[in-house]
């Protein structure tokens, strides 16, 4: 996902470059002439120096929040966390107490009404109006849906009608939670699978890899301009019928198979402008052993190959602990392996045994250790700067 929204400040700035340009000519000295017996435009001296492009605001704005965070407040950035509760003054206070870039809505967050939620997100951005946490949702519709006033489809209807009935879905939704002060929208399932016994295929938006793509990249272009696109759950659920919740789905099946039948719901997604890409806890053990959400090959793949180059995400890393395989039950070192994979951010539905502090603790030792390189950090704390900032121009 690319690091600024597309509707941020990109156009003012071309327009203020070509307006400068057309101050800026000269010609060589001599002698004046009238304006209206000059036969043509006037020439630039090629020793004048041409106008400096106008930088984009929340770029410079990136670089010098970034020259003033710790490494401590810039590791603690790329969390999204979770905490009980319909209290956004109290919610604030759990974000700024740990420097959190971001804090995800559960159905213990959702008052009565879309008023009292909009109060709600309003009084959690309100430390900072220059940079607000991003604040997350599920809302898919169907099966996950947070937002009990959310009356659109979600993807066991959508399916079976067009890619027009999809995007109208998802603009309506998108609308719906840009109201309510919701940032980011974990909606799109990209996911493809024509399995009934699959624990995803109730969520689908397609059952065979033409008909998820034109559906996600439809879903896509419903949310643009209201919220942030979220593509889950990469590189794709349906080739097993396990649930992520319980266990770690494997598959067997070979990397072309996942190009011809998985991929293209994805990149349909991306080349439509999704900002986002959540990683599953999935292995596809003919590609790596280890989980995609740990998997620094899958992240290459989805960068170099696939051509993504915006906000990574994992699924909650709480999924990972509750499997209760004996490999993941250490919260940081979780943490810890999905950064160095190639997340930007960690999303983590945490409960009242994990210490958000430790687990910020843990990523900042092993940067000191060299596990994690100090550059990396850095270039994802940035990321997400100017995502937080630049979202502050819609509001």
């Amino acid at each position: 996902m690319r690091t600024t929204r597309r509707w941020a400040t990109a156009g003012v700035a071309a327009a203020l470059a070509v307006t400068a340009a057309g101050l800026v000519g000269c010609t060589a000295p001599g002698p004046a002439r009238p304006a209206a017996s000059a036969p043509h435009a006037p020439v630039r001296d090629s020793a004048t120096p041409s106008p400096a492009p106008t930088r984009d605001p929340a770029e410079a704005f990136a670089d010098q929040r970034l020259a003033n965070m710790t490494l401590r407040q810039k590791v603690a950035s790329l969390f999204m966390l979770h905490a009980g509760g319909t209290d956004g003054a109290a919610l604030r206070g759990f974000s700024d107490r740990y420097g959190l870039g971001g804090l995800i809505l559960m159905g213990d967050n959702i008052p009565a009404s879309p008023e009292a939620l909009a109060g709600q997100t309003a009084a959690m951005r309100a430390s900072d109006p220059t940079m607000p946490p991003l604040i997350g949702i599920d809302e898919e519709g169907g099966d996950v849906t947070r937002l009990p006033w959310d009356g659109q489809p979600g993807g066991e209807e959508l399916r079976g009608g067009s890619p027009d009935a999809t995007r109208a879905a998802f603009s309506a939704r998108a609308a719906l939670l840009k109201q309510a002060g919701v940032s980011l929208n974990f909606g799109v399932v990209a996911d493809m699978t024509a399995d009934p016994s699959s624990f995803i295929s109730d969520r689908v938006l397609g059952t065979d890899p033409a008909g998820a793509a034109d559906r996600v990249a439809a879903a896509v272009a419903g949310e643009r301009g209201s919220v942030l696109s979220t593509l889950k759950h990469f590189p794709g659920h349906g080739e097993t019928d396990a649930d992520s919740h319980l266990t770690v789905p494997t598959t067997t099946v070979s990397r072309a198979q996942w190009e011809a039948r998985d991929l293209p719901p994805f990149r349909a997604g991306v080349d439509a402008g999704a900002e986002v890409v959540m990683f599953g806890h999935l292995v596809y053990s003919q590609v790596d052993a280890a989980p995609a959400s740990l998997s620094p090959t899958w992240h290459r793949i989805l960068r170099d190959e696939v051509g993504f180059h915006g906000i990574t995400i994992t699924d909650d890393l709480r999924m990972l602990q509750d499997t209760g395989l004996p490999q993941y039950q250490d919260a940081g070192a979780n943490a810890v392996a999905a950064i160095a994979a190639g997340n930007t951010m960690v999303l983590m539905v945490q409960g009242a045994d994990t210490d958000p502090a430790a687990l910020i603790d843990a990523v900042v030792a092993a940067v000191g250790d060299g596990r994690i390189p100090v550059e990396q950090i850095d270039a994802d704390a940035r990321a997400l700067i100017v995502l937080r900032h630049s979202m502050t121009k819609e509001e």
